[in-house]
Protein backbone atom coordinates (compact mmCIF):
# COMPACT_ATOMS: atom_id res chain seq x y z
CA UNK A 1 0.00 0.00 0.00
CA UNK A 2 1.49 3.27 -1.04
CA UNK A 3 0.56 5.82 1.74
CA UNK A 4 -1.17 9.18 0.90
CA UNK A 5 1.05 12.33 0.58
CA UNK A 6 -0.79 14.85 2.80
CA UNK A 7 -0.48 13.32 6.32
CA UNK A 8 -4.15 14.93 7.64
CA UNK A 9 -4.94 12.44 4.83
CA UNK A 10 -3.07 9.72 6.21
CA UNK A 11 -3.93 9.97 9.95
CA UNK A 12 -8.05 10.61 8.77
CA UNK A 13 -7.78 7.17 6.86
CA UNK A 14 -6.05 5.60 9.65
CA UNK A 15 -7.99 5.93 12.12
CA UNK A 16 -11.56 5.21 10.48
CA UNK A 17 -9.94 1.62 9.57
CA UNK A 18 -8.50 1.16 13.48
CA UNK A 19 -12.40 2.66 14.52
CA UNK A 20 -13.81 0.15 11.61
CA UNK A 21 -11.57 -2.69 10.94
CA UNK A 22 -8.81 -3.11 13.27
CA UNK A 23 -7.61 -3.90 16.47
CA UNK A 24 -3.64 -2.19 16.47
CA UNK A 25 -1.83 -0.62 13.66
CA UNK A 26 0.12 -4.08 13.25
CA UNK A 27 -2.82 -5.75 12.41
CA UNK A 28 -3.75 -2.71 9.54
CA UNK A 29 -0.42 -2.83 8.07
CA UNK A 30 -0.14 -6.32 8.51
CA UNK A 31 -3.77 -6.75 6.35
CA UNK A 32 -3.00 -3.73 3.78
CA UNK A 33 0.99 -5.11 3.46
CA UNK A 34 1.91 -1.47 4.23
CA UNK A 35 5.22 -0.51 6.12
CA UNK A 36 4.21 0.29 10.26
CA UNK A 37 7.30 2.27 10.19
CA UNK A 38 7.03 4.35 7.59
CA UNK A 39 3.13 5.07 8.30
CA UNK A 40 4.35 6.05 12.10
CA UNK A 41 6.93 8.27 10.83
CA UNK A 42 4.79 9.82 8.51
CA UNK A 43 2.53 10.71 10.90
CA UNK A 44 5.44 11.41 13.51
CA UNK A 45 6.18 14.01 11.84
CA UNK A 46 2.90 16.13 12.02
CA UNK A 47 3.18 15.36 15.64
CA UNK A 48 0.91 12.09 15.66
CA UNK A 49 1.37 9.38 18.11
CA UNK A 50 -0.65 6.20 18.76
CA UNK A 51 -3.24 6.10 21.41
CA UNK A 52 -3.65 2.66 22.95
CA UNK A 53 -6.70 3.44 24.80
CA UNK A 54 -8.65 4.09 21.85
CA UNK A 55 -6.99 2.86 18.94
CA UNK A 56 -6.39 6.16 17.39
CA UNK A 57 -3.58 8.56 16.51
CA UNK A 58 -4.08 11.94 18.23
CA UNK A 59 -1.84 15.20 18.01
CA UNK A 60 0.78 14.71 20.90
Amino acid sequence: MTFPEDVHILVSMVNMYLRDRYSSPQDLCEDLDADLDEMEAKLASAGYHYDENTNSYKLA
